[in-house]
């Protein structure tokens, strides 16, 4: 059901190409999932991410059980049906969201209480708890819960967080089970579609730490890992360190999913040292703000007052709507008066542009020209 199909490796560096393949569809490797925290992309209809590009989005367990919740969903048929989109969906366990919430929360080898950001009631999540959301929400793919320990933390806290989320990635693989929720279109019925897991690498910037969490996870019969703790304030030199330590020691034959890395420049260097799959907001809240990507990756902002009289569009021979309908003049004036429009064309750019970004990197792999593909751009600066 979750075969990891490699169809290429690049002969410089450690980049390959593959497809793994779920119950809703095949996905490409290497991949790029938008977020879609509540079950939505913001501001698009599921049609339009598709058109973008998109073969698997992200959704988030801890705000969909804050927002319907689970039980709700589950009886639409699950969140494929309840938010109309028949690709393969990768949920969240809600970790992150626990380790932005510090203020709120305590954490014991139990599980995590906190208080709920929307109301202040009390909510107690533990490892078995998180996947059992997530065999509700009917995911293709699910993520442990796991202690995400911020990346200037002392080698005392980063111990206890990964040997926590090592404990709680066994209970969580001891839970496993199918996930069986009623098929809105025929009560009574059960959908008994495989739901991966997928464990989480920890040890913060320790590389001890970070060899012992790749080497547990490698062992377990699932057929993905993920690597948690960058991206959340460590230095470029340590996320790569990191990279380069865990990488190596990971199954071949399984995808590797580097969590919530998505600019750019981040990603060439990932893909480069094995990496296959990647999430981030990046694209999609840029694209809020008023900024987009050029043709090399690099944020711009529409505010610049040059762009006052430009009839250019974004990036000329762009497919997206935004570049061939607009130009950058129109977009300009949308977001200084507050148009939903704007926001709404950014994010068709911003994810038409990292899908297509993602497609030329499969393409160099498959030519042994990856090296090659990545110097060229990077030599562009962010």
């Amino acid at each position: 059901m979750f075969e990891f199909k490699i169809s290429r490796k690049d002969r410089k560096t450690a980049a390959r190409t593959a497809t793994f393949y779920t119950p809703h569809g095949a996905i490409r490797t290497p991949v790029f999932m938008p977020v879609g925290t509540y079950g939505a992309v913001k501001t698009l209809t599921p049609e339009e991410v598709r058109a973008c590009g998109s073969e698997i989005i992200l959704a988030n367990t801890f705000h969909l059980h804050l927002r319907p919740g689970e039980d709700l969903i589950k009886k639409f048929g699950g969140l494929h049906k309840f938010m109309h989109w028949d690709g393969p969906i990768l949920t969240d366990s809600g970790g992150f969201q626990v380790f932005s919430l510090a203020k709120m929360r305590q954490i014991s080898d139990r599980g995590v209480e906190f208080r709920s950001p929307l109301d202040g009631s009390k909510i107690y999540l533990t490892p078995k708890k998180a996947l059992q959301i997530q065999q509700k929400l009917g995911s293709d793919i699910a993520m442990q819960l796991d202690e995400c320990a911020p990346g200037d933390a002392s080698r005392q806290v980063a111990e206890v967080a990964l040997l926590r989320t090592m404990k709680w990635a066994e209970e969580t693989l001891k839970s496993h089970t199918r996930p069986s929720f009623a098929n809105a279109n025929s009560v009574g019925q059960e959908n008994t579609s495989k739901q991966a897991l997928f464990p989480i690498v920890q040890g913060v910037n320790f590389p001890d730490l970070r060899k012992q969490s790749a080497e547990f996870c490698a062992d377990l019969p699932v057929p993905g890992i993920a690597i948690g703790g960058l991206a959340v304030g460590e230095s470029k030199a340590d996320f790569l360190k990191t990279i380069d330590l865990v990488c190596p020691l990971l199954p071949e034959n399984k995808p590797r999913y580097l969590m919530g890395v998505g600019d750019p420049r981040d990603i060439l260097e990932a893909v480069g040292r094995g990496i296959d799959m990647f999430d981030c907001v990046i694209p999609t809240r840029l694209a809020r703000h008023g900024a987009f990507f050029d043709r090399f990756g690099r944020r711009v902002s529409i505010r610049n007052a040059k762009f006052k009289t430009d009839k250019k569009p974004l990036i000329q021979g762009c497919r997206c709507e935004a570049c061939q309908n607009f130009s950058r003049g129109y977009l300009r004036h949308l977001f200084l008066s507050n148009e939903i429009l704007g926001m709404r064309l950014f994010t068709l750019h911003n994810l038409t542009w990292i899908h297509d970004f993602m497609s030329a990197i499969r393409a160099a792999i498959r030519k042994n020209e990856f090296a090659e593909f990545k110097r060229d751009f990077m030599k562009h600066g962010t």
